[in-house]
């Protein structure tokens, strides 16, 4: 039995004639009705079981519960993807919790492959010594935001995630697209692999959030990832192979922004209407910005 696709609750177009759909429900339940779409990549931040806030959503359950969910929404995720797809999958932990991301990445273990492990950094401190007399830095540099951990006993928390998920574990990357120029010049005429000046930005990458003035006017949803985040991977896996995007976990929609910035087709679902409204309000500005591509 074929089950029609849903009607989105908001749809968007995109100047180059994709489209952004975004549909309000559960996605255990909204993924099968959209068997027909062939997803090229996820990008994705679901909730952690960490007792987080959510408006419409209890991020505290059983934690066998837990994994066994996460199995099933990979599943049905997994069902949508194109042979060459990526799942790029954004996750955290807390000190009093540290295992929780990596038992969520073997959660995923027996329905994908996972081929790339990423560190997103989210606040470093780069030392004057360290970094070298090119830098030209005149002192030690902190950068990006992070929040504090009062305790004898734990570090300052200032990374996360993102596990790179594909079917076979052999999807081909633009590693470029995201690199990075030489900071030793020398390199671009010794290497032939190093003519354009770009070099592979690696596993380690530092995406700070935005300054904000307001935590509940700017980032209403207390688990965000900055725009820039789903862009990397995206162009990571390839614009010219990137079709159609999906986010599973919409939430304030920044894998959205990244899809309408970059011309790429996005399928959204959210449970929560509120954060959904956000998230379609948030891509109509940045289609309004968009160039034609």
């Amino acid at each position: 039995m074929v089950t029609a696709r849903p009607t989105p609750y908001a749809s968007l177009g995109h100047p180059n004639g994709s489209s952004l759909d975004f549909f309000l429900g559960d996605c255990l339940e909204l993924l099968p009705c959209l068997a027909s779409e062939r997803v090229d990549v996820v990008v994705t931040s679901p909730p952690y079981n960490l007792g987080v806030k959510y408006r419409s959503y209890q991020d505290t359950v059983p934690r066998d519960r837990y994994l066994e969910w996460t199995g099933e929404w990979v599943q049905a995720v997994r069902a949508i993807m194109g042979p060459g797809a990526s799942l790029f999958l954004n996750v955290g932990a807390k000190p009093k919790d540290p295992w929780v991301a990596m038992d969520i990445a073997q959660a995923v273990r027996p329905h994908l492959r996972l081929q790339n492990t990423v560190l997103w950094v989210k606040s470093i401190v780069i030392e004057r010594a360290a970094a070298g007399a090119g830098a030209g830095l005149v002192r030690d540099l902190g950068v990006g935001h992070y929040k504090p951990i009062n305790s004898p006993r734990f570090l300052n928390d200032c990374h996360e995630f993102i596990f790179h998920f594909t079917p076979e574990g052999d999807t081909p990357l633009d590693r470029t697209a995201i690199g990075v120029p030489y900071q030793d010049k020398s390199n671009v005429g010794r290497w032939r692999a190093a003519a354009a000046d770009l070099r592979c930005r690696g596993n380690a990458w530092f995406l700070p959030y935005e300054t904000i003035n307001n935590r509940e006017k700017d980032r209403p949803h207390p688990a965000t990832f900055p725009v820039r985040l789903p862009e990397y991977c995206l162009r990571l896996h390839g614009l010219a192979r990137a079709r159609l995007a999906l986010d599973p976990f919409t939430g304030l929609g920044s894998t959205a922004v990244a899809c309408a910035r970059l011309g790429v087709g996005f399928i959204g679902v959210e449970m929560d209407r509120v954060y959904l409204d956000e998230a379609v309000a948030r891509t109509r500005d940045a289609l309004s910005a968009a160039p034609l591509l």
